[in-house]
């Protein structure tokens, strides 16, 4: 089992100048990371600087594990349907470069407000044809690619089943994040045990959840639901981590962790002990 760091995580440092996601490169390495997944917020990726990625990685003796990059197939127009359908087989190429063997991509963004099961079954088919023909075009890459519980549309881990279950293909699976189902206020735990038999990779992170009517202040954001929710650094937090991880391990996932912190906290702190937080429940609940 391999644990590293999404470079997300280091958004903070890459932002202030402190650190360039190549040199994140050698900080996860330095401090215990197996595996670094690529998040390209903050940087823009292009095939240089992926083969320049996949290089320093290389030399830090660590893995690429992993792409994750943004999609929204609910166009206004069938052009612009095709468009994002075509934008995202290129990044597919791009993830050949980085040498991943898995790639998430999202598929729909709406607010809360629009994104009830009505509209969500009457986008189904399309959404799913996307994904289909994205799969397809990755199939003789040996990229696996998938759907985060991610974005309110598709978060649901029904939502998320309902649509691998409709693409119908070998090589499309599911990121799980295991606290993205807070956000739309269902019980993280069990929905991690309904979506371990199509998982092909997991991110880890931990929130703060508070209840009442009034927003805790700078940091919170709002699940569907009302219920205020902030980053916070693994095993700090609110989240069942030992529930979640042991939820995993029992489905029988023996691929990459990829920790994620989105904290208020030092974004280096945050990560690292993320990291060693993750090791030491996973150890536990494996024994």
């Amino acid at each position: 089992m391999r644990i590293g760091l999404s470079t997300y995580s280091l958004l903070k440092a890459f932002k202030s100048g402190s650190m360039t996601p190549l040199s994140g490169i050698d900080w996860i390495a330095r401090n215990g990371g197996e595996h670094v997944e690529v998040a390209p917020i903050g940087f823009d990726l292009t095939a240089e600087f992926a083969t320049q990625f996949r290089k320093r990685a290389e030399d830090a003796g660590i893995a690429v594990s992993s792409l994750v990059v943004g999609a929204n197939f609910l166009t206004e127009t069938s052009a612009a349907y095709e468009a994002e359908v075509e934008r995202v087989k290129r990044v597919v190429d791009l993830a050949t470069v980085l040498g991943v063997t898995r790639m998430r991509h999202d598929v729909a963004w709406l607010s809360p407000e629009q994104s009830g099961i009505a509209r969500f079954e009457q986008e189904l088919p399309r959404m799913a044809e996307a994904c289909q023909r994205i799969a397809d075009y990755a199939a003789s890459t040996g990229i696996v690619m998938s759907v985060e519980n991610h974005g309110f549309f598709v978060q649901h881990s029904d939502r998320v089943l309902r649509l691998v279950q409709a693409v119908n293909r070998d090589n499309y699976r599911i990121t799980l994040d295991v606290g993205n189902f807070c956000c739309v206020d269902e019980d993280p735990v069990a929905a991690v045990k309904k979506c371990m038999p199509y998982v092909s990779m997991v991110h880890v992170k931990d929130l703060y959840l508070r209840h009442q009517a009034q927003s805790p202040g700078q940091g919170w954001f709002t699940s569907v639901g009302g219920c205020h929710l902030r980053g916070a650094i693994i095993g700090a937090g609110d989240l069942r981590m030992e529930d979640l991880l042991r939820a995993v391990a029992q489905g029988g996932y023996d691929g990459d962790l990829s920790v994620e912190f989105e904290g208020l906290e030092d974004c280096e702190f945050g990560s690292l002990e993320g990291m060693k937080q993750t090791r030491r429940i996973w150890d536990s609940v494996c024994r």
